[in-house]
C-alpha cells in the first residue's frame, strides 16, 4: 500500500502537549501514514492524501455566529488554520478524521454549533475519564465498516458538545448516548468521519475503535494512488 501523506493539525507544541502530539502521530503511522505536522500560521501543503484533525481547546463561539459562553483555550490562529485546511480538503473531496476537538471544528464548517458547556464529561486528563461502553455505530456507516460493526468502549473527556438541533449540513448521526452526538459522518462526500472521543489513547479504548486510524489511512492511501 502506499504510504499517504496525512496533514495532523496540532496545537503549538510546548512540554505538556508533546506526549499527546506523539500519540496521534504512533497511530497513523502504525496504521501506514507519512504524518505532516501542521501548526497554527503554518502553511497548508497542497498535496495531502488526507486530513486529521486533532484534540485540543475551544473553538471561538463567533466561528459559528454565537457569544462566548465560557469557552477556554481558543486559539485564532489554529482556528483560522484547521477551518481554511478543513474547507480545502472537504473541496478535493480526500479523507478527514475528526477527533474530539475535530468533530467540533468539522460541526462548525458544516454550518453547525456547539453547545458550549455540558457537565461531567471533562475529567482531568491525567486523573480520570469518563467511559461509554456498548456503543453501537449505525449500521451500514463508515463507523461501523472501521470497527468490524463491534460495540465500542469509548472515552469521553469534553466539556463542548453537538446535539442533533446544532448539528450541520450533510452530517449523518451514528453513534449518540444521552442526547449527545458522539459521531457523525458526511453523506455527500467520500469518507469523512468524526467522533468525540481520543481513540489514539489506545489504553481507554476498546481495540476496535482503534482500527478507525486503519480504515482512514487505507481511504487516504486511495487519494494517493
Amino acid at each position: 500500500m502506499i504510504r499517504p501523506r496525512i496533514g495532523l493539525t496540532l496545537a503549538a507544541p510546548n512540554e505538556l502537549n508533546l506526549p499527546s502530539h506523539g500519540r496521534y502521530r504512533e497511530a497513523l503511522e502504525t496504521a501506514g501514514a507519512d504524518v505532516v505536522a501542521l501548526y497554527p500560521a503554518d502553511a497548508i501543503p497542497s498535496d495531502l492524501d488526507g486530513l486529521v484533525l486533532s484534540g485540543g481547546g475551544d473553538i471561538a463561539p463567533g466561528r459559528y455566529g454565537a457569544p462566548d459562553l465560557g469557552s477556554h483555550g481558543v486559539n485564532p490562529l489554529r482556528d483560522e488554520l484547521e477551518i481554511a485546511a478543513t474547507r480545502r480538503a472537504l473541496e478535493r473531496d480526500i479523507p478527514v478524521l475528526g477527533i474530539c476537538r475535530g468533530f467540533q471544528l468539522l460541526n462548525v464548517v458544516r454550518g453547525g454549533k456547539l453547545v458550549q458547556h455540558v457537565p461531567d464529561h471533562d475529567p482531568p486528563e491525567r486523573t480520570g475519564v469518563v467511559r461509554h461502553e456498548g456503543i453501537q455505530p449505525a449500521e451500514g456507516s463508515l463507523l461501523a465498516r472501521a470497527t468490524g460493526g463491534e460495540a465500542l468502549a469509548v472515552n469521553s473527556r469534553h466539556h463542548q458538545a453537538v446535539t442533533r438541533d446544532v448539528l450541520g449540513q450533510g452530517l449523518i448521526v451514528t453513534v449518540e448516548v444521552d442526547g449527545l452526538v458522539e459521531a457523525f459522518e458526511a453523506d455527500d462526500k467520500r469518507w469523512v468521519v468524526a467522533v468525540q472521543w481520543h481513540p489514539e489513547r489506545k489504553w481507554e479504548v476498546s481495540a476496535a475503535a482503534v482500527r478507525i486510524f486503519d480504515a482512514f489511512v487505507a481511504a487516504a492511501a486511495e487519494s494517493g494512488a
